[in-house]
């Protein structure tokens, strides 16, 4: 005779399931602190809060500076725009020597290049501004 597993489906069960419920009353002022408090943590569920706060685990203050967000999604576009144009500065220079005379092509190779020297500058610019944030914003 042949035994089988059956499959009752839904979630694995835990090892230690949190069965253990208890309920707390907070005056509109306390509600209010607990609430800054618990937004301010970082931490999505409020019992997890809750129960670090009462066996002394450490209170992490998480803030989200919006200028750094902004500055990070700028960043990230400039980025974006660097890859661009250094993919599309291979086919320019195959284009310039394919379609011009090796004399114009080297003088519009002339160009691209200070234009490229320009861009490494302001790469730097931002590498060094990139730099100056994480100092300021992230914590250590």
């Amino acid at each position: 005779m042949e035994t089988r597993r059956t499959n009752k489906g839904g979630r694995p069960a835990l090892a230690d399931p949190a069965k253990h419920r208890h309920v707390l009353y907070l005056n509109d002022r306390e509600n209010a602190r607990f609430l800054s408090q618990w937004e301010q943590s970082g931490v999505t569920s409020k019992s997890r809060f809750i129960a670090a706060r009462l066996f002394g685990e450490p209170f992490r203050v998480v803030k989200v500076e919006k200028s750094a967000v902004e500055y990070c999604a700028r960043l990230t576009e400039f980025y974006a725009q660097f890859r661009a144009v250094a993919v599309n500065y291979n086919q320019v220079v195959k284009a310039l020597h394919s379609n011009f005379s090796e004399k114009k092509a080297l003088a519009f190779l002339y160009k691209l290049e200070k234009a490229t020297t320009e861009l490494a500058a302001l790469n730097r610019q931002v590498i060094a501004l990139t730099n100056e944030c994480k100092e300021l914003w992230l914590p250590k």
